[in-house]
C-alpha cells in the first residue's frame, strides 16, 4: 500500500520516515496522524488534540500567512504549534507549556517531525515573566486557553485533562496580556473561546480591552448545522498598531459549520457528513477531507 495516500487522498507536505516511531514510542501512548505526514504522540487516557487546536492553527496561519516568528501559549502536547509549523515552513517557533508530561510528549513529536532546528519548547508557566524575554517579539501568537474557572464544573479524571479545561495556571486574561506584551509590530493573535453564554463572550472581550488589544475579526463555530455556536475564533491585534478609527471595529464573520444536519431525504441513514467548507478547510491544513 502506498503510504503517501490515505483513502484516495494524497498526503501533502514533507515526508517523515516512519522508522522513527519504534525508537520514540512509550507504553501508554499512541502515535497519531496530525497533518500531512506529521504525527503526534498522545497519552491513551490523557488529553488528546481536538478540533479546537486545529481551528486555532488554521485561523492564525490564514490571517497571518507569512510570519517569521511564532509563539504558542499553553501549547500542551504541541498540536497547535506543529499544525502551524507544517504550514509555515519558514517560521521559527517558541512554545510554552507548564505540564511536564505534555512537554515530554511534544518534544518527541517535534523530534519525530524533524522540527528541532526551528521549534523551541519551553517548560514553564506562561505567567512567569522570565520565561519569555521582554525583547522577544512574535509576528503570530496562538493560544487555546482553558475555558472554565476552577470549581465551575466537573474537572475530569486526569491531571492533563483538568489543566487543559480549567484555569489552574491563568485565564484568557493572562493569555491576552502575554500576547499583547510580545506581539511584533502588526502582529496577529489567534485564540478560541466559548460563547455559548453571553458572560463567556464578555470575558474574552474584557480581556482584550484590558490588554489593549482590538478584536479585528471573529468567527463563531457551529458544531452541527442548525444549532447555536458554542465557540468562536478571535483574531486580535494591538490597538496601538491600528489606525484610531479601526480600534473599535470587529469584522464578524459568518459561522463556520463543522457538520451538516440530518436530513430525511438521505435514504434513512443519518447525514452527519462534514460540511463542504470545513472539508475544504481541512485540506488547507493537511487533513483528509
Amino acid at each position: 500500500m502506498d503510504e503517501n495516500y490515505f483513502k484516495g487522498w494524497a498526503k501533502p507536505g514533507p515526508i517523515i520516515p516512519k522508522s522513527k516511531a519504534k525508537d520514540l514510542a512509550r507504553p501508554g501512548e499512541t502515535l497519531d496522524a496530525l497533518c500531512g505526514h506529521y504525527r503526534i504522540f498522545q497519552l491513551e487516557k490523557g488529553h488528546r488534540f481536538s478540533t479546537d487546536d486545529f481551528l486555532v492553527a488554521w485561523y492564525g496561519t490564514t490571517w497571518c500567512p507569512c510570519p517569521r516568528t511564532v509563539l504558542d501559549l499553553g501549547s500542551g502536547i504541541g498540536a497547535v504549534g506543529m499544525l502551524a509549523a507544517w504550514r509555515l515552513h519558514g517560521a521559527r517557533f517558541v512554545t510554552v507549556e507548564a505540564q511536564e508530561t505534555s512537554v515530554a510528549l511534544a518534544r518527541r513529536s517535534c523530534q519525530y517531525n524533524e522540527l528541532e532546528d526551528r521549534y523551541e519548547i519551553r517548560h514553564g508557566d506562561l505567567r512567569d515573566p522570565n520565561l519569555i524575554r521582554p525583547d522577544e517579539k512574535f509576528d503570530l501568537i496562538m493560544g487555546s486557553p482553558p475555558y472554565f474557572p476552577i470549581g465551575s464544573g466537573i474537572e475530569g479524571d486526569h491531571p492533563q485533562k483538568i489543566a487543559c479545561r480549567f484555569e489552574l495556571r491563568g485565564s484568557v486574561v493572562d493569555y491576552c496580556r502575554v500576547a499583547s506584551e510580545h506581539l511584533n509590530l502588526g502582529g496577529f493573535f489567534s485564540i478560541i473561546f466559548p460563547i455559548a453564554q453571553e458572560s463567556q463572550l464578555k470575558r474574552v472581550e474584557a480581556a482584550a480591552r484590558e490588554a489593549q488589544l482590538t478584536i479585528v475579526r471573529s468567527r463563531p463555530i457551529v458544531f452541527k448545522e442548525g444549532e447555536p455556536p458554542l465557540l468562536s475564533l478571535f483574531g486580535m491585534m494591538r490597538s496601538d498598531h491600528l489606525p484610531e478609527s479601526f480600534r473599535d471595529q470587529t469584522w464578524k464573520e459568518p459561522p463556520l459549520v463543522i457538520r451538516k444536519a440530518r436530513r430525511p431525504d438521505t435514504g434513512g441513514s443519518p447525514d452527519d457528513s462534514v460540511h463542504e467548507e470545513y472539508r475544504a478547510l481541512k485540506l488547507a491544513l493537511g487533513f483528509p477531507p
